[in-house]
């Protein structure tokens, strides 16, 4: 893996902004602070290419602005949304911004989409870098307009001083603009006046969406090379230590345009047992591979099943010695040994596929000494240096060229997929354009893991709650594809996979709380567990608010009431600027104001339930307040859980994008139905059961309920969407279930069959 060093984080939170004349346009590019040129002129240092910027953009002659974004876009307009907030700062003409999405040259820095968190880094530094452009060009125009600057203003890429203005194409082509702000300077640079917004906030069309429209977009699947050949990979009984005995293809030479096959020997080790198989066409690559006979040795864990995994993490939360402390606040023990009354529970989740549309693929070249990798991808910093050892090449001679991604979902966040091409491409000295079918990449998938959660909640004798004892197991991403991202845990016992378990150091005020995070070993070798849209807390919470809707039944309080009494925004889930204003007061809030907007605490028809859940984003460091309020009808005599309507309230402060905000709330609370009812596979003899989507059955159409979507509006700064929607969903709807008929469901997905027997 690779991980940003002391200097590379450095550099990105101190950096020199220059803005200088590029040939006939102007230029605006960050450069790090520690190499800062301080003979060198910003202007001389752009055309000389001495800069690092991880955002750059510059406008022609003819007033055209164009934002290059590091970032994937998988559907989410990402390129819209941080081109917007460099286009508003600037005082841009929105119809002449354009956005070009880069490969990984190391000048664009450090490349990863994930964690909802692109327009949340973005949007303090764009909005800097806007208004540093800004104050540049109306300089510009004051000098050649011979006027004051005080009296002029940026707006629709002019600048207008009294009853005088001039283009940025003019500004541009008559002045010699050469500029350089240091860090402290950029600082002081503050995001608009929301009053003065002309782009943040306001409805827009996506500048990503006529490609998709025309077909003109380009993903991965659509790379074609001259002279390439395709290929199909043959993946092993086992994740690891599967090993090729024998390849017998003798009915694959009667496929036409089959070019043979290459047993494939990765040094970085992490496809173990693999064959790719060559033909001409895509489908004859196809028929060829069906046709092969491959023999296995296979590894250890070959018959491994869900229920051995679900068992492991079962035991595991028991032994009050395993993991470790993610959350110690106060003396649960304490708590537990003078409690008068206790409950406790255990909840789980199923093995779970991203199911992308477009299947993992890529196409690699290599090409004067340079390995170039054609694919889409979530975190290319990540993977370029495991493609460059796989290939046996420095990183400098690796080149991954990003396109869209006909859907992320975390399962891109690994390039795993690279290697297998670029491995067949060196083999055979040629182009090589390896897809994956769909059966393939279900079985190659990084899986979400399955999951196991025991609660214990502890009152005293006047019975008043006095601390939750949580410990959750499950097999985790970052172990083993970013293991240097781990901290240690609170009691140094361990390192922890916060990506696993957050959502579990929730906003909730206790008197005592322990959160114990454990690795599930026997996942960790069965698989490779993924990160799956909105992560940790889309497990975690599962079982964090059904078993909060517990704890208020078992006190007999209302289950809103129960949660805005914790919510006091007390200690450390008090107020933290920028990114946590207001602490669990903005949770309150959207609490109470869904409350009113659901109608809770309505008489409904027999069988049928509201129910509530709560949650705050990805992480404490990046909270977006959120509540969803689920309405179900149960039918007693089948167990059919039908969800009639999901609303939901979310704060993530500012909402750059509108239009692209509602549509990644939406599209995550649907997932998040999806996997509370529809979505789950289970592993059998070491894989995935479940391979195509006639037996892994999500969401359908005639399932989509009414979705009743809003926005808190404020001007605080902006956070994460794209997965946070996803997150309350599953424990609303199971907490809408027991509202109905009194059946406390505690396993996802929620089966009719399970309901039933709980009725």
């Amino acid at each position: 893996m690779t991980r940003l060093n002391k200097t590379e984080k450095i550099e990105q939170s101190r950096r020199n902004f220059l803005i200088g004349t590029v040939g006939t346009g102007l230029v605006m590019a960050f450069a790090p602070v520690m190499t800062a040129y301080s003979s060198e002129s910003a202007a001389t240092a752009l055309n000389k290419k001495h800069f690092n910027p991880t955002v750059w953009f510059e406008i022609d002659q003819t007033g055209s602005i164009l934002v290059n974004i590091s970032r994937a876009e998988m559907g989410q307009h990402v390129g819209t949304a941080i081109a917007r907030i460099v286009a508003d700062e600037l005082g841009a003409d929105w119809d002449k911004v354009s956005i070009k999405h880069v490969d990984t040259d190391p000048k664009w820095g450090y490349m990863v989409t994930g964690g909802s968190w692109s327009v949340w880094q973005s949007y303090l530094p764009m909005s800097q870098a806007g208004a540093a452009g800004r104050t540049v060009l109306i300089e510009a125009a004051a000098k050649l307009l011979k006027v004051q600057t005080s009296d002029c203003k940026a707006q629709n890429s002019h600048v207008i001083c009294g009853d005088k203005s001039i283009s940025f194409a003019d500004i541009i082509s008559q002045g010699n603009i050469d500029r350089t702000f240091s860090a402290e300077e950029l600082a002081l640079f503050t995001p608009k006046d929301p009053q003065t917004r002309r782009l943040v906030s306001k409805p827009s069309n996506a500048l990503d969406i006529p490609a998709k429209t025309t077909g003109t977009a380009k993903y991965g699947i659509d790379v074609e090379i001259e002279g390439m050949v395709y290929a199909r990979p043959l993946v092993p009984p086992t994740r690891y230590g599967s090993k090729v005995l024998k390849v017998n293809d003798s009915k694959a030479t009667k496929v036409k345009g089959y070019l043979g096959y290459e047993i494939l020997q990765d040094p970085s080790n992490i496809l173990q047992g693999w064959v790719s198989v060559l033909a001409d066409t895509y489908y004859g690559a196809i028929r060829a591979a069906d046709a092969i006979k491959v023999e296995y040795q296979a590894g250890e864990t070959t018959h491994v099943s869900e229920q051995d995994l679900i068992k492991e993490g079962e035991k595991l939360v028991a032994d009050k010695t395993s993991g470790g402390r993610f959350v110690d606040h106060g003396d649960i023990d304490k708590a537990a040994a003078e409690a008068k009354k206790s409950i406790d529970s255990t909840y789980r989740t199923s093995s779970v596929l991203h199911f992308a549309l477009e299947p993992v693929n890529a196409a690699v070249e290599f090409k004067d000494g340079i390995c170039h990798v054609h694919t889409g991808n979530q975190w290319q910093s990540l993977f370029l240096p495991v493609v460059a050892k796989s290939v046996g090449l420095t990183d400098d001679k690796v080149i991954i060229h990003q396109y869209y991604l006909g859907g992320g979902f975390g399962r891109r966040l690994a390039g795993d997929y690279m290697i297998p091409a670029a491995l067949t491409a060196k083999a055979i000295g040629k182009p090589v354009k390896l897809v994956f079918t769909r059966e393939d990449d279900s079985r190659f998938d990084c899986i979400r893991s399955p999951s196991v959660q025991h609660f214990a909640a502890y009152w005293d004798g006047d019975n008043a709650l006095q601390g939750i004892d949580h410990a959750a197991a499950a097999g985790w991403p970052t172990l083993t594809m970013a293991p240097g991202f781990m901290p240690d845990s609170v009691d140094k016992k361990t390192k922890v996979d916060t990506f696993s378990i957050s959502g579990a150091d929730h906003w909730y005020s206790l008197n005592n709380h322990r959160v114990r995070a454990i690795n599930n070993t026997l996942a960790q070798k069965t698989f490779v567990p993924g990160w799956l849209r909105a992560v940790g807390p889309g497990w975690i919470a599962w079982g964090v608010e059904s078993f909060m809707d517990e704890v208020a039944h078992a006190q007999n309080t209302d289950p809103v009431d129960f949660r805005l009494k914790l919510l006091d925004a007390k200690g450390k889930n008090s107020s933290k600027a920028p990114e946590a204003v207001g602490g669990a007061k903005r949770l309150a809030h959207v609490l109470k104001e869904i409350k009113v907007k659901s109608g809770w605490g309505k008489t409904l028809p027999k069988n049928e339930g509201l129910g509530i859940a709560i949650a705050a984003g990805q992480e404490r460091n990046m909270p977006t307040w959120s509540a969803c309020v689920a309405h179900v009808r149960v039918a007693p005599e089948t167990g059919e859980v039908k969800v009639l309507k999901l609303t939901s309230v979310m704060d993530c402060g500012t909402v750059v994008h509108p239009d692209g905000a509602l549509a990644q709330t939406e599209g995550a609370m649907l997932w998040g139905l999806s996997l509370a009812l529809h979505e789950g596979t289970a592993i059998k003899d070491g894989q995935v059961a479940d391979t195509n989507l006639n037996s892994y059955t999500p969401l359908r159409m005639a399932d989509v309920p009414e979705l009743d979507i809003s926005f808190v509006e404020n001007t605080e700064i902006p956070t994460g969407l794209g997965e946070p929607g996803l997150i309350a969903v599953a424990p609303a709807i199971g907490n809408a279930i027991f509202n109905a008929v009194g059946a406390r469901v505690r396993d996802l997905p929620i089966t009719p069959k399970a309901v039933k027997a709980l009725i």
